[in-house]
């Protein structure tokens, strides 16, 4: 019976919708009916399993849609801002599949012989995952029709219209409501429990308080205070279980470093969920892919420019700090910027000297740190955990959403945010101070954020960045923040005032060698005095034949990513249009703000 109950899984896993007869109404086409699978826990609990997702490896180069990495993939959002979006050249995101899954599972699972309790966690789990769902769908359409059972051929449900924003949510925070009161803390390692549900509640609630408090299109003003008190009784609920701590190693250089590119994690006191590789167990995925190098993306000179000074004080308040060179843009900072991105004078495990920053066309110079694995060893390679939600942004949670209600203290800065910094060293957030002098930078990249705590909200926003760097955050912060037009600006990298030797390792010594574009690199490059090879680079300007394009050509300036214009339309681009193959199938279909 169980080799019928896998195939029953698969085959309900697999099932794809693509048009009207497969529209939320198709019973699963497997030789099980549910009278025969929904008998026992383990019934319940291979069903729940199946739909397990987390973000795996590919969680580090997920800031792609952000200002903190410069990239060459095909973005969707940086495809639209350079591009004639439509509703029928934007396909993706409209898809059914996974809901009607969870659904079918809520409509069975009373039929096993199981305990109330029992009953009540895997549904508790099942809501949770539709919870996120219809989240996901939320946060990239806005109104979508609500479906809290699986459809027959012929129901009228499945022509309807869009559910407004409002229903949605408070039916995915009802689904909250239930696992909260329902899901087990003591689950299987890599699994979520009632922790991991809780974290959910918090983010969404925090994510759609602000979204609505800075996205005047909604008109939703009214429900702002309601959803961010709910982010703070979930973050609250979270710390006062004492289950968690900021984990540190009481080393500043390395603590933060601790939490990614580690083998195991299941253990950690920070760690509320985490995503368990092990290669000896015929579960592994090398995580190096993709992030170090010049794969597809590199890290933006303006991500670099928000960490601040070790001293706590703004890097961007230093003169000519725009014309910083590299080794001098990684001296006496935040240590997590060490530890997030490859810095002067590190060295792989495979090299016997300091890594020298290789330089390209469409990149930035800075290399991606966080997340690497910096070893030669294949298991180590293809068993390092994956975070997926941390106590430190439990922390942030709770001092941006009551910073937002107006109730932040010193004290809750206290517990929160500079918890964060006692980690690594860092002078504490001081609430009189910040709002008194408002870093003008981050000002002007928010000009929707005003009031009495615009300057404590900013530090705040500065420190998610900060420790939240390439664990897919920035998007969505930067779309509820009503921050799209961040996304404007092209992605830049390191400054070189033009032709010359430069230094990349911090030793004083050249390790690379600028030269202009059309003079021809020879054949034997001149060496620097430990008699290791100069690297050449010819530079020009952007589009021409040289290796490296700089902002003003051969008289310097910083990397240039992309030449291609990129226009935000407000607030058309913080959603999608309903694919239109979709509307052609349901007419009673609607597209939002702009789209057709």
């Amino acid at each position: 019976m169980k080799r019928y109950h896998i195939l029953f899984l698969i085959g309900l896993m697999t099932m794809v919708v693509s048009c009207e007869k497969d529209f939320l109404d198709r019973y699963p086409q497997t030789a099980i009916t549910p009278e025969v699978f929904f008998n026992t826990e383990e019934d319940l609990a291979l069903y729940i399993n199946g739909m397990l997702s987390m973000p795996g490896h590919g969680m580090y180069i997920a800031d792609q849609s952000t200002d903190n990495l410069a990239t060459t993939a095909a973005i969707e959002v940086k495809t639209i801002m350079t591009g004639s979006p439509s509703s029928q050249t934007i396909a993706g995101g409209w898809g059914w599949g996974r809901l009607r899954t969870i659904n079918y599972f809520l409509e069975n699972y009373q039929r096993a012989a199981v305990t109330d309790e029992t009953r009540n966690h895997y549904a508790g789990l099942a809501r949770y995952y539709r919870a996120r769902f219809y989240h996901d769908m939320v946060k990239r359409f806005s109104d979508v029709p609500w479906y809290s059972g699986t459809l027959s051929p012929g129901d009228e449900e499945l022509y309807k219209t869009q559910d407004p924003r409002v229903l949605v949510l408070d039916s995915v925070m009802a689904d909250l409501d239930f696992a909260l009161a329902n899901v087990r803390e003591d689950v299987p390692t890599g699994t979520p429990g009632k922790w991991a549900v809780a974290v959910m509640d918090a983010k969404i609630a925090l994510y759609e308080g602000t979204y609505r408090k800075y996205h005047p299109e909604l008109e939703l003003q009214s429900t702002v205070d309601a959803l961010l008190q709910r982010a703070v009784t979930a973050a609250e609920r979270i710390m006062a279980a004492g289950e968690f701590s900021i984990h540190d190693t009481g080393d500043p250089t390395s603590a933060y470093a601790a939490l990614f590119g580690n083998q195991d994690l299941a253990g950690n006191n920070e760690l509320i969920l985490v995503n368990t590789y092990d290669q000896t167990k015929n579960r592994s995925g090398n995580q190096n892919t993709g992030i170090f190098g010049n794969y597809e993306q590199s890290p933006s000179r303006d991500l670099v420019q928000t960490y601040l000074m070790a001293d706590g004080s703004r890097f961007t308040d230093q003169t000519n700090y725009a014309t910083f060179g590299f080794v001098k843009e990684f001296e006496n900072r935040d240590p997590r910027l060490a530890q997030t991105l490859a810095y002067p004078g590190w060295q792989r495990a495979q090299d016997n000297a300091p890594y020298v920053q290789f330089l390209a066309k469409n990149f930035t110079g800075y290399h991606q740190l966080k997340g690497y694995v910096n070893s030669t060893d294949q298991v180590t390679l293809n068993s390092s955990d994956v975070p997926v939600h941390r106590y430190a942004e439990v922390l942030l949670i709770l001092a941006e959403a009551k910073a937002e209600l107006g109730t932040l203290t010193q004290t809750d800065l206290d517990n929160t945010v500079n918890k964060l910094r006692d980690r690594v060293g860092m002078p504490h957030l001081n609430f009189m101070e910040a709002n008194a002098d408002v870093d003008p930078v981050l000002a002007a990249r928010y000009p929707n954020l005003t009031g009495d705590n615009q300057g404590v909200i900013l530090e705040i926003r500065r420190e998610r960045r900060v420790e939240l760097a390439f664990e897919d955050s920035r998007y969505d912060d930067l779309m509820r923040w009503h921050a799209g037009k961040v996304l404007e600006k092209i992605p830049a990298g390191m400054y070189f005032p033009g032709v010359g030797d430069y230094d990349l390792t911090g030793d004083d010594i050249p390790d690379i060698r600028l030269i202009p574009e059309g003079q021809t690199i020879p054949s034997e490059r001149e060496q620097n005095s430990l008699g290791v090879p100069l690297v050449y680079y010819t530079i020009g300007a952007f589009g021409g034949g040289a290796a490296v394009y700089l902002q003003n050509g051969m008289d310097g300036g910083t990397l240039v990513t992309d030449d291609r214009q990129r226009t935000f339309i407000e607030p058309k681009y913080y959603y999608r249009p309903v694919p239109n193959t979709q509307v052609v199938l349901n007419p009673n279909l609607k597209q939002l703000f702009g789209w057709e």
